[in-house]
């Protein structure tokens, strides 16, 4: 195995670092040749559940755009058949689940995840990367309550969390107690992939941009504490993230986490002068990788200066890679990230 390569975990702690850790939200799958292939013979149900074909898929963006960690190809949804919600990843379409929630009575039939006997795969997965195959770090990841509570009350993908919404402010017991749920099985399948070999780990409430300062703060906050608060004890940088979700940035900034992901919206800049002095995350539009190099270039340079100003700065998308970004752009504008931010840290 190479010497490892611990930079991204370096700029999470707020180290200084030669050159600035790179990453892509995505980068392991959609855009990839080789993961389109797989894709023709497997279902992501069935890639994630058989450990070498998984493991080849999460390192597949190392080796290929020499990025400086990996994140476990898996979906969001992967803990919630364990403790009783039927899913189905539908092409086109998303998560669905035939068996939403509305009431307190069906989030209390709700089980609980034992992660070694319910999601054996995934803690496979980690190991034979860990040991046998990456010579960076592994970055675990979960979904965050709210984002999964819109899957599990919607029944699948929304585009405003009408029901969501109506069943917290309606419901707020049973609100709360279907986030303490979700909350213990988040802390739960966190640690068990911290333990099996993640070094980092990201918390992704992709949809909690739906929610105001003032319902984030009451409905969500206490929650997050305490996810974070439990996860902190295991030693590994713990990266939040959301999209949309720019006036949210610092609620997270004050939660028990090391790094605050920031989508396009936010300029770095902008983020410090809010008072975020936590490493952060991000975040070129991931649409600009559809456009000349020259803009690429442009306006990752632009990021770059503003996450320079203070150490620990992690290189990313506001969201995740498209499909239609080609890998050559991903392996360019790594490349450039590294010499861009080893040149200025030299001068």
């Amino acid at each position: 195995m190479n010497t490892f390569n611990d930079t991204l975990i370096k700029a999470a702690m707020g180290e200084k670092t030669d050159h600035v850790p790179v990453w892509y939200m995505r980068q392991a799958g959609r855009s990839q040749p080789e993961y389109r292939k797989i894709k023709e013979k497997y279902s992501l149900f069935e890639i994630t559940h058989q450990p070498e074909l998984g493991a080849y898929v999460t390192r597949l963006p190392v080796e290929n755009y020499g990025v400086d960690a990996a994140i476990l190809y898996k979906d969001i949804m992967s803990p919630l058949p364990a403790i009783g919600v039927n899913v189905d990843i539908k092409s086109g379409i998303g998560p669905v689940i035939d068996n939403p929630i509305t009431s307190l009575k069906d989030i209390e039939k709700l089980g609980e995840i034992d992660p070694e006997s319910d999601v054996p795969y995934v803690l496979d997965t980690i190991k034979i990367l860990t040991q046998e195959q990456l010579s960076v770090p592994l970055i675990g990841f979960a979904g965050a309550p709210f984002t999964l509570a819109s899957y599990m009350i919607e029944g699948g993908p929304s585009k405003n969390y009408n029901k969501t919404k109506a069943f917290m402010y309606a419901e707020p017991k049973a609100w709360f107690a279907l986030m303490d749920k979700l909350a213990e099985m988040t802390i739960t399948y966190g640690r068990s992939q911290i333990k099996a070999g993640a070094s980092a780990f990201q918390i992704f409430d992709s949809w909690v941009g739906a929610l105001n300062v003032a319902d984030y703060r009451y409905y969500i906050k206490p929650i997050m504490e305490k996810i974070f608060s439990e996860l902190k004890k295991e030693g590994v940088p713990l990266i939040m993230f959301g999209v949309g979700a720019s006036h949210l940035a610092m609620e997270w900034h004050d939660l028990p986490l090391d790094v605050v992901g920031l989508d396009w919206r936010l300029p770095i800049s902008e983020a410090r002068q809010m008072g975020i002095n936590k490493p952060v995350q991000g975040n070129l539009d991931p649409a600009i990788l559809l456009a000349p190099w020259e803009v690429i270039e442009e306006k990752a340079k632009a990021i770059l200066d503003q996450g320079m100003e203070n150490p620990g700065y992690i290189f990313n998308l506001g969201h995740g890679v498209f499909p239609q970004v080609k890998p050559e752009t991903l392996k360019r504008l790594t490349s450039f990230i590294h010499e861009y931010s080893a040149n200025k840290n030299r001068g």
